[in-house]
């Protein structure tokens, strides 16, 4: 009879140290999961900023010259070294103040990545001597129309984003057709904010 109790207890601190190994090894399984699972995640969100300048200063007045109360031209544009996965550039100018939508002012795709400034008075053209095409703004012209505001002071929106590809849209495309090919391949985005009132 002991002997027969001396057995059984045997058995189940046997049985026992089994189960707690194998708890303890399900626990660190799913610990190491967990750990490696978290930095992949975080990297997939990130994204560079970049920078964007022109003659006029960020949220200033820009300067007549560059509206519909002067030449209308575009103006300059500079930006520092994007990514080194970037292939092509886009650049984006709209109004988000404008009465019925937001008015797209100028649309500019496929810039070559080596390219770090835009000079002043961009013509229409469909393709950009150094590279870049462009689309159809909401005048329903092709390249650049300066800020025109109705009344009061807008704001003009300058976004700049640096792609993993080049979108491969015909000329003429417009602010929302760029915008779906972008979608997720951006890589770093560069925004300047200047605004104007008409001189009246």
């Amino acid at each position: 009879m002991v002997r027969r109790r001396a057995f059984l207890l045997q058995s189940f601190s046997i049985i026992g140290l089994v189960e707690l190994s194998a708890i303890a090894c399900s626990s660190v399984g799913n610990k190491n999961i967990k750990i490696a699972s978290t930095p992949s995640s975080k990297l997939t969100t990130e994204r560079k900023s970049m920078k964007l300048e022109s003659v006029f200063g960020a949220n200033s007045q820009i300067p007549a010259k560059y509206t519909c109360d002067g030449a209308d031209i575009s103006p300059t544009l500079s930006w520092d070294e994007p990514p080194k996965e970037t292939q092509s550039l886009a650049l984006i100018v709209d109004d988000p103040d404008a009465p019925r939508h937001t008015f797209v002012h100028w649309v500019l795709y496929d810039i070559p990545p080596t390219v770090r400034q835009l000079p002043e008075h961009i013509t229409a053209t469909k393709i950009l001597p150094s590279g870049g095409v462009q689309g159809k703004n909401d005048f329903g012209k092709l390249g650049y129309g300066g800020p025109c505001p109705p009344s009061g002071t807008h704001r003009y929106f300058f976004k700049l984003y640096a792609l993993d590809k080049n979108l491969g849209l015909p000329p003429g495309a417009t602010k929302e057709q760029i915008l779906q090919a972008m979608k997720g391949h951006v890589l770093a985005t560069a925004e300047l904010i200047g605004g104007y009132q008409r001189q009246r």
